[in-house]
């Protein structure tokens, strides 16, 4: 039963579905581990490393706040409890204490990849099923690479 029919043929919707449901999760817990850093960082290059953090929470919030818009236009129910990101995010935990700027960097590259490659399939996924639901996960991809590249820039240490 739906509370909102969508246009999208069942098996289409089903594929669309899955890649919204994962691009929230991991969304989601990217602003959580990008707030958890935030909060934890240390050493020489703190304020701007953590001013690049709030950075990528907005991104990701604003974002999952699309995504999951997206998915109840067509009549998906979005989950974003934390059951939901427990069990789904692809991103790897982040270390409880405090994080020395280059590890705060090197956790964020890495979960920006992650997230990244993920979003990379689930676009390759809905090409057919759905370009609107592709469309919002190339501009989704495309500010996340951004702030990869930004972290791997701003903060190489040789």
């Amino acid at each position: 039963m739906y509370a909102v029919k969508s246009t999208l043929p069942d098996q289409d919707l089903k594929v669309v579905g899955e890649a919204l449901q994962g691009a929230l999760v991991d969304l989601v817990d990217l602003s959580l581990v990008a707030k958890q850093v935030h909060w934890t960082v240390i050493g020489p290059r703190f304020r701007s490393i953590h001013l690049q953090l709030d950075e990528v929470v907005d991104t990701a919030r604003t974002y999952s706040d699309t995504v999951a818009e997206r998915a109840a236009a067509l009549g998906l129910a979005p989950d974003g409890r934390a059951s939901a990101l427990a069990s789904g995010s692809g991103i790897s935990g982040v270390e409880s204490g405090w994080h020395q700027d280059d590890k705060a960097v090197e956790v964020m590259v890495g979960a920006l990849a992650s997230v990244v490659n993920r979003m990379r399939e689930r676009m390759d996924a809905t090409e057919k099923p759905d370009p609107v639901t592709q469309d919002i996960l190339i501009a989704v991809i495309a500010d996340l690479e951004k702030h990869h590249w930004m972290f791997q820039a701003e903060h190489k240490v040789d």
